[in-house]
């Protein structure tokens, strides 16, 4: 709770001169960190697979991802000004300009937690606002990385904040009164949490809620080109992934001849340590 109090006073802080920041200037800012991202991929890709597991193929498809992220917003929060509502009487218009809202908490998973960081952190700082950041007790490596990237490109203190800790530090950081926005993917049972939690206090939330999905396959399907679509759907990634393809749906005519090739091709699946490049 200690830690949290400095966290937050820091980015309420933080907040005050942050979104009086141009967008250009904090444009320029988070570019740097893109670029960083970009020179240091090796490294970070390697890093994020030794925390998290999957192979180091998909852990740079994730590094780079973060960093194109990372800096599409950075360009994106230059244009997000405002937008003109049409007249309801003739000849009255009415221009509705884009704020901050405040201070953003940020809860990450741990199947893409380079990722989802970009995709929570980048948009709300490049729209004025700050950030606590409380990444998957799991995989925290990278966040912390992030964390030192934001002093390396000199993003001012208090802008972007870092909290480490398990399910406890995340309620703490949901129920505290200073936070006006909460961004979360996770589970749905914490999820609904969440929500009921914030219920009429008028805190903004988006919750990105895991579930898996079903993979149809039709008889005039091309079924080598389907068993590489199952693999691809359901073992990216260790099938940690939200819509993940768990369940497979097949047309009673071919179901034999399919499964039969699947068989096959699992039977050329490599399992072993994930820097292993091969």
């Amino acid at each position: 709770k200690e830690d949290l109090d400095i966290a937050l006073t820091a980015a309420d802080k933080a907040f005050k001169e942050w979104k009086d920041v141009s967008a250009y200037e904090r444009s320029k800012i988070m570019r740097k960190a893109a670029d960083i991202f970009r020179s240091r991929a090796d490294y970070i890709a390697k890093l994020l697979t030794m925390e998290q597991g999957k192979p180091l193929a998909e852990a740079m498809i994730e590094t780079l991802g973060a960093a194109d992220s990372i800096e599409w917003y950075a360009e994106e929060g230059r244009r997000a000004y405002g937008r003109i509502i049409p007249p309801r009487a003739k000849g009255i218009y009415q221009f509705v300009f884009k704020e901050p809202v405040g201070v953003v908490a940020a809860f990450t998973p741990w199947n893409f937690p380079l990722l989802m960081l970009a995709w929570k952190v980048a948009p709300a700082l490049a729209m004025g606002n700050t950030v606590v950041l409380k990444p998957a007790e799991f995989t925290c490596a990278t966040a912390v990385l992030f964390a030192q990237i934001c002093d390396e490109i000199e993003l001012p203190k208090g802008v972007f904040n870092l909290i480490l800790g398990d399910a406890k530090a995340g309620q703490a950081i949901v129920e505290h009164q200073d936070i006006a926005k909460i961004a979360f993917t996770g589970s749905t049972d914490v999820g609904r949490l969440i929500r009921k939690t914030t219920a009429g206090t008028g805190k903004k939330v988006s919750l990105e809620l895991g579930g898996k999905s079903a993979f149809i396959v039709f008889d005039d399907a091309d079924l080598d080109s389907v068993v590489e679509g199952i693999v691809d759907a359901i073992w990216f990634n260790q099938g940690q992934v939200c819509c993940a393809g768990s369940r497979l749906l097949v047309q009673e005519s071919i179901s034999e001849k399919l499964i039969s090739k699947l068989k096959a091709r699992m039977d050329k699946l490599i399992v072993g340590n994930s820097l292993d490049k091969c």
